[in-house]
């Protein structure tokens, strides 16, 4: 009778690790496709915002582009054209984060990083652990009470 109920008891152990197996993995499947989705969410928002940011810094180089060449041409000083430059590039900056190719460059370029320069990836110290997290947590804290 012992002997039944014992094998009863490990095919229902045996079962319910099982289930906490598939659940556990179900449950970090879920974790991780919610992550991807606020990063892709995230990404979205700021080409959309680089975007916006390039129509209103386009026409305040416009508006100063026509701006600075009438008051080089009517005061007959080129000087007026230098800031044309740098806000060109700025400009120039923007429509390649917003409409261009810089994120698949920056994409690239930081997955050539993760492959070739590991080191300097390296935190400070070495990677956080439970115990240095419990062990800064203890200084801090005014109310700890070691058990």
């Amino acid at each position: 009778m012992g002997f039944i109920f014992s094998k009863s008891m490990n095919e229902n152990m045996k079962n319910q690790k099982e289930f906490m197996l598939m659940n556990a993995r179900l449950q970090l499947e879920r974790q991780l496709i919610m992550q991807s989705e606020m990063r892709e969410r995230q990404m979205a928002m700021q080409i959309a915002w680089s975007r916006e940011f390039f129509k209103y810094f386009g026409t305040f180089f416009g508006l100063a582009a026509i701006s600075l060449t009438a008051g080089a041409i009517k005061k007959k000083k080129p000087a007026f054209l230098v800031p044309i430059v740098p806000l060109s590039f700025i400009l120039t900056y923007q429509y390649d984060l917003g409409y261009g190719t810089l994120l698949e460059r920056m994409k690239s370029e930081a997955e050539d990083i993760l492959e070739t320069e590991k080191s300097k990836l390296q935190l400070p110290r070495g990677t956080i652990t439970f115990e240095s997290i419990e062990k800064a947590r203890k200084e801090q804290s005014k109310f700890f009470i070691d058990k």
